[in-house]
């Protein structure tokens, strides 16, 4: 099923990004029949980026893709998209963002929505436990990543 095998990937990519210090969120772009036209994890920490988050990542590697292809596609990411990820999904008009969770971040769900997305939130355990772990491990690489001062 789709959302299994983008949720999957998502899971798997955020792990890696876990396993090399940085911070746990992964995402995967899907086609709507299926198959994975990219997929990334948060490289802010590894690679010194400022704007290397997952999704951002998975467009990345998707590399340039047609309107339509957008249209039809669906992101997947272990944790509610932050501002600037949001906004690559709006310009791009992808269809669908499927979350793991967003119980430790709240990004813009709403905004997805009043464009027109579909926004599915599956609460996944795995991914708070991941996402919990590491604020509470690493604050000020978390605040850093979100762009807020450390509370």
């Amino acid at each position: 099923m789709e959302t299994d095998a983008g949720f999957k990937a998502a899971l798997e990519e955020a792990q890696k990004g876990c396993a090399e210090g940085g911070v746990p969120i992964g995402a995967c772009l899907i086609s709507s029949d299926g198959k994975v036209l990219g997929r990334g994890h948060n490289m802010r920490i590894q690679n010194g980026s400022p704007t290397l988050h997952a999704e951002i990542s998975a467009l990345e590697h998707a590399g340039r893709l047609s309107a339509a292809v957008y249209r039809d596609a669906t992101m997947y990411t272990t944790l509610s998209p932050c501002d600037m990820c949001t906004g690559a999904c709006v310009m791009y008009k992808v269809k669908r963002v499927v979350i793991g969770e967003n119980k430790t971040f709240v990004g813009g769900e709403d905004y997805l929505r009043s464009k027109g997305i579909e926004v599915v939130v599956l609460k996944s355990n795995e991914c708070e436990e991941l996402m919990t772990k590491f604020i509470k491990e690493k604050p000020e690489d978390w605040y850093e990543d979100i762009g807020e001062d450390e509370k």
